[in-house]
């Protein structure tokens, strides 16, 4: 698998807590990819892409440095992405 959906890339990587609240992020316009804002639940995101989305009072940043086949353990997780 080279690439996923960015919902599900949310969900997996245990940056949202569910896809259905990733969706509702992405569809408020608060998701972005490499800069470009998101504006479809279904956009593939693959290795190297950097997300943007709201954490608290800022943004939160993170690099992808492989994509999870799973939604796993934390530590599984964030092995699959690093915080810029």
């Amino acid at each position: 698998m080279s690439t996923l959906r960015i919902d599900k890339m949310l969900w997996h990587l245990r940056l949202i807590k569910s896809r259905s609240l990733a969706q509702a992020l992405i569809a408020d316009g608060h998701v972005r990819i490499n800069g470009k804002r998101v504006e479809k639940s279904s956009i593939e995101v693959k290795i190297g892409d950097t997300i943007t989305l709201p954490r608290g009072d800022g943004a939160l940043a993170v690099r992808i440095l492989s994509i999870p086949p799973r939604r796993g353990p934390a530590a599984e997780a964030q092995a699959c992405y690093s915080i810029i």
